[in-house]
């Protein structure tokens, strides 16, 4: 079995995480329950950093908080000198009351809205990532309404999508997201934001896919988007100091997923980049990348409590918890794979299989097709690994059940840092019905 960061079995055979046993966090807070080892997370942004700093390079590593957004993980994040990616006026918000230095956040998304981008004007943020021609009017409406500047990156379809091993070189045009480098719309863009009063072109953006494992891909975007870069600083005399290439880098679901270490991917970047810019005649540009699952993902455990059980003879062996889907709706919505460990027996043989089966009213309410375990009871905590992205992000009321605690660990310290929601809460929004009945 895998373990990851500081986890660890004690001597009552226990997984321990940041020093805490995990049996001991499930009684205190209760589960399911989201929990972090901010220590991995701080140890894997050190890890991007060093890579550019050792080779001397100009960079920003946003952390893409899509992954997992909340106050605290904001303050960790700055405590780490880490730039934030953000993706909504919420995210921003959240941001801004996390009290996260605002000329290093970075807005993303496909339809920002006019609220949202007047937000990003009123909070001086670092720079907006412009995504299409409507976005573009938009910020010089605002931006000449306000006499106000606004740093902004292009977004960009290279023409590159990676998918895990495999790596499209010739589409990518069929995309909600960015101008195409192919079609000529990334030239217009450059046309009609270059030169305006207050827009100020920082450079390029893309994002080539997710959950990768080699660093192909990024080579073949980071070579395309020099090579604009170049050819505007001929055709029209300006140079684009900033280069991003995004994120999507893997990690370890199962023993199946093969990722790199952070400093792999980082290097091999700027050494194409290096590459791309001499043969170009080129300024090496500020390199700036956007990990969000590298950083969060295998931080992240949820603790759940085995309930019910039912085997169909023949067939298979269920265990149901008392989570599922409606706080990590990844297995369903597109068959991603996890591997668990029972908290309390991490020693004990893994003899049995199960299948992991959530407590939501849907069939497809399945953690785990199968999982390797030894005899489950009702009562056991069961432990689900690489949950600290797109889990609590992506978590709903589904069933009018409550979202999970988050809690933090580190050095033998444990934080509660996002409560549990409670039956009150969920029908904080709700309004009573009522129906006059008027005489005739």
């Amino acid at each position: 079995m895998h373990l990851y960061g500081t986890q660890a079995i004690n001597e009552q055979g226990h997984l321990t995480i940041g020093g805490i046993d995990s049996v001991d966090l499930a009684k205190v807070y209760g589960t399911p329950l989201f929990v972090y080892d901010i220590q991995l997370f701080r140890d894997r942004a050190k890890a991007f950093q060093k890579t550019f700093e050792d080779e001397a390079i100009r960079y920003q590593v946003a952390y893409a908080s899509k992954a997992f957004s909340s106050i605290a993980i904001y303050q960790v994040a700055a405590e780490e000198n880490l730039s934030l990616d953000v993706v909504s006026g919420g995210e921003l918000y959240t941001a801004v009351k996390a009290g996260f230095p605002k000329e290093k956040v970075h807005f993303h998304g496909n339809n920002k809205s006019e609220t949202e981008l007047r937000m990003a004007f009123e909070e001086q943020i670092g720079c907006i990532v412009v995504d299409n021609f409507y976005e573009i009017e938009l910020l010089k409406k605002i931006s000449e309404e306000l006499e106000q500047s606004m740093n902004i990156l292009l977004r960009v379809t290279p023409g590159v999508e990676a998918h895990t091993h495999d790596y499209i070189t010739t589409g990518q045009e069929d995309s909600k997201f960015g101008f195409d480098l192919k079609n000529g719309q990334a030239d217009e863009a450059f046309k009609r934001a270059y030169g305006h009063s207050f827009l100020k072109l920082m450079g390029l953006h893309c994002h080539i896919g997710s959950q990768i494992f080699d660093t192909t891909g990024f080579q073949l975007a980071a070579e395309k988007l020099v090579e604009k870069m170049s050819e505007w600083e001929k055709d029209f005399g300006y140079r684009c100091p900033v280069l991003n290439l995004g994120g999507g880098f893997g990690i370890r679901y199962t023993d199946e997923d093969t990722p790199l270490e952070p400093a792999v991917y980082v290097r091999d970047m700027i050494r194409t980049v290096k590459k791309v810019s001499a043969a170009a005649d080129f300024p090496l540009p500020e390199i700036w990348i956007e990990p969000g699952r590298s950083l969060i993902g295998d931080a992240g455990t949820t603790l759940y409590t085995v309930g019910s059980m039912k085997e169909v003879p023949g067939l298979r062996k269920y265990a149901a918890v008392d989570g599922g889907m409606s706080d990590n709706i990844r297995p369903a919505l597109y068959g991603a794979k996890y591997t668990s460990l029972i908290a309390n027996k991490a020693n004990a043989e893994a003899t049995e299989l199960y299948t992991i089966a959530g407590k939501l009213c849907e069939s497809g309410d399945k953690l785990i097709d199968e999982a390797k375990l030894p005899a489950v009871e009702a009562g056991d905590i069961l432990s689900m690994f690489c949950t600290g992205a797109y889990g609590y992000s992506m978590a709903s009321n589904y069933n009018r059940i409550g979202r999970p605690a988050v809690v933090f660990v580190e050095n033998g310290e444990h934080q509660l840092v996002v409560r549990r929601e409670t039956n009150e809460d969920l029908i904080t929004h709700d309004m009573s019905y009522t129906k006059e009945v008027k005489d005739r």
